[in-house]
């Protein structure tokens, strides 16, 4: 027998999914919500709000609405990625979120990057917690914890998370911890950024003597000296230090530091990324705890 056909003579398609294109009849009742119909470029970009982020790249995406998805605003996606996200589509639905399915062209702009991976979200930032609050948590007998004098590019800070993340690193001190939550540092975190929190601090000398205080052994680096990495006992708690790559951690900062440590090599170059060199480090401290 074969299916009824509704009033305008056309068979009801069973198969139709979310981010495919929608019929006429669908046209004429737009949904408020969720934008279904074919891809559009001509929309405006909204004006994102200090407690606001872009999110972009299919991992990052992907966790942030595993970890936090009551953190979405709105979504843009490209036809290609829908069926992936179709979840997160059904989710913003029936929360009476929008999505958006735009074209390449508009991803960009609305990323303000090429490598946005084809998904944007935008969300509610993570909340910031201060050093001085994450120190008064007691019960801590072994824990890492990064901080940052002066580097600032998003690709060596996403790089930086996304080890942080792998080795079980919850905290990361530095005077402007909302970088970490920009675009590009998250996308090249590829999801570390939900498990790891940017530590406020004002004066990074005096937040690293907070943390002696605390029990915390500071741990530098250095390219021309120091003891070798793989010859070295670490603390079960520790603060490990990197500076920018140039010129390193600041005087005042290395002149607090328990341990100096070399990450032996070649030679044949001066050293190495930031993001690299705490890698490595990370890796052997995570290594010795186990």
């Amino acid at each position: 027998m074969s299916s009824p056909k509704p009033k305008n003579g056309k068979a009801a398609n069973p198969l139709h999914k979310p981010w495919t294109k929608t019929d006429k009849a669908a046209t004429n009742k737009p949904n408020r919500h969720a934008e279904r119909a074919k891809p559009q470029s001509a929309r405006p970009v909204k004006v994102v709000q200090d407690d606001e982020s872009k999110v972009y790249g299919e991992n990052a995406c992907r966790v942030l609405f595993s970890q936090r998805p009551d953190a979405l605003i709105r979504l843009y996606i490209s036809q290609q990625m829908a069926p992936k996200f179709a979840d997160v589509m059904k989710y913003m639905a029936g929360a009476k979120k929008a999505y958006h399915i735009v074209d390449d062209a508009e991803l960009e702009k609305v990323a303000g990057s090429g490598h946005h991976g084809g998904v944007v979200l935008l969300v509610k930032r993570k909340p910031q917690q201060n050093l001085a609050m994450y120190l008064q948590q007691k019960g801590r007998k072994q824990d890492c914890l990064l901080a940052l004098d002066g580097v600032g590019n998003p690709h060596n800070l996403g790089a930086i998370t996304r080890s942080c993340a792998h080795f079980g690193v919850g905290g990361i001190i530095m005077k402007q911890p909302e970088l970490l939550q920009s675009g590009a540092a998250l996308r090249t975190a590829e999801g570390g950024g939900e498990f790891v929190d940017g530590l406020r601090c004002d004066n990074l000398p005096l937040a690293l003597q907070l943390c002696k205080e605390a029990g915390y052994t500071l741990i530098t680096t250095s390219s021309h000296g120091g003891t070798s990495l793989y010859q070295s006992q670490l603390p079960a708690k520790v603060v490990v230090v990197f500076g920018e790559e140039m010129f390193g951690v600041s005087k005042n900062v290395a002149k607090s530091a328990d341990i100096a440590l070399q990450i032996p090599g070649s030679g044949k170059v001066e050293s190495l990324n930031v993001s690299v060199a705490a890698s490595l480090i990370l890796g052997e401290w995570y290594r010795q705890q186990l």
